[in-house]
């Protein structure tokens, strides 16, 4: 079976790890001339650590990331409201890992190249068009704008929010929706607070910060922190040129210049950026439909949704576990190339759309929501002016729920990972 993949991004590659798993040999075409440690923090769930531990990759994201211990909600005077652990010491038989996006897909892009060998990606070439019916999809090279066909039992569209081939399904969709807020993205070299592996959300629904490390700390006691600033900016989607443009601190930090916790001072965060990036927060309305003949969409091409509750880079990577399952059976059914093998394809490429597009629209939805984020919005409304005890202004059993509802959403149950972990030990760590 021969398989084309669209986009050398963290869905991308992971699914080509997989696919190389259960003997089938794909290939990706990567837009980029060349694929760069780029971007700044994410988070990885246990639920998709879970795969990578299981493609054998545990050990290269211990090196390179930060088991994260806990994640604390704090209002804008930096009062605690609520702390629960996360991966490992929330009982998780795999951690949760906080990691620089870019250093994740360079570990990733090297583990496709080292088991798939270095001709299984190209990079250079964007996807112009494609035709669902024949597997071809026809591709432009960045060097020179020279086309060429190509032709594929399977193609899989991971390119992104922006992504051609979506556009091509649904030409009259637009940019993407604007939440009327923007994010202000930036790393700065420092010590980390609390436990020194705690994620910080603070602030409530129009004005927020997150942040974390993503390093482990160096002889000094230094890490690499990662953090995002956020604030309600009204008006229309930015222009797709402005995103990602490097800003001045000046166009952002006012806003937050006393926000001096006893645990951390964000001013002094916010100054130790060389460099900050600044981007619309934005999703896309859930499709009725990914799967189109014998090509179907993945990751951020079919739901990109709000960065809340860590859920971006791991949805992908859940996306890939299940497509490469249902395609690993189609192989099984037969001959690719006859009419019965390519009706399997497509029966599981419309398998994997009726499994992951309903989940994903669910995590779309209450991230609009805020997530598991609502619980500072409660106490900002509650409490504007702080509070003595959170529980008089939320209670306990009430913040409990806000998490345990996410939980279940995401498909984040610890009963559900540990069971597939111990299922995979069971067979002595052989998918």
């Amino acid at each position: 079976m021969k398989v084309l993949i669209i986009g050398g991004g963290i869905g991308g590659l992971t699914l080509a790890l997989m696919l190389h798993a259960r003997g089938i040999r794909p290939r990706i075409v990567e837009a980029a001339v060349e694929v760069k440690p780029l971007g700044v923090g994410i988070n990885v769930q246990p639920s998709a650590v879970a795969e990578l531990t299981i493609l054998g990759l545990l050990e290269r994201l211990d090196a390179t990331g930060v088991r994260t211990a806990e994640v604390g909600y704090y209002n804008k005077l930096g009062q605690h409201i609520w702390s629960e652990p996360r991966g490992v010491d929330a009982g998780y038989a795999v951690p949760q890992f906080s990691i620089h996006r870019g250093r994740l897909q360079m570990l990733l892009f090297d583990a496709v190249r080292e088991r798939l060998g270095a001709d299984a990606i190209e990079t250079g070439l964007e996807a112009v068009a494609v035709e669902p019916d024949a597997g071809c999809v026809t591709l432009r090279s960045r060097a020179d704008g020279a086309t060429r066909t190509e032709q594929a039992d399977a193609i899989v569209a991971a390119d992104g929010i922006h992504s051609a081939v979506r556009r091509q399904f649904y030409p009259d969709e637009g940019l993407p929706r604007y939440s009327g807020r923007i994010l202000w993205r930036a790393t700065s070299y420092d010590r980390p607070w609390l436990t020194g592996r705690t994620m910080v959300m603070a602030g409530y629904a129009d004005q927020k910060l997150v942040a974390y490390p993503i390093t482990r700390p160096d002889a000094e006691g230094r890490a690499l922190l990662n953090w995002i600033a956020e604030l309600r900016v009204p008006g229309g989607t930015p222009p797709k040129d402005d995103w990602n443009r490097e800003v001045p601190r000046s166009v952002f930090a006012p806003a937050f210049a006393d926000w001096k916790f006893p645990w951390l001072d964000v001013p002094k965060l916010f100054e130790g950026a060389e460099r900050v990036f600044e981007f619309p927060m934005v999703d896309r309305d859930p499709l009725p439909r990914w799967s189109f003949g014998r090509v179907t969409l993945l990751g951020d091409a079919a739901h990109p949704m709000y960065p809340i509750g860590s859920n971006g880079a791991s949805q992908a990577i859940l996306d890939a576990r299940v497509l490469a399952d249902a395609l690993e059976k189609a192989g099984a059914a037969g001959d690719s190339a006859s009419a019965a093998g390519q009706g399997a394809i497509e029966g599981a490429l419309k398998a994997y759309e009726a499994d992951r597009l309903p989940r994903t629209a669910r995590i779309v939805m209450a991230n609009r929501g805020q997530g598991p984020d609502h619980v500072m919005q409660i106490v900002e409304e509650r409490a504007p002016n702080g509070f003595g005890d959170v529980h008089e202004v939320a209670s306990h059993e009430e913040l409990v729920a806000i998490a345990a509802q996410y939980k279940a959403i995401v498909g984040l149950e610890i009963e559900t990972v540990n069971a597939k972990m111990k299922a995979w030990e069971a067979r002595g760590g052989h998918r």
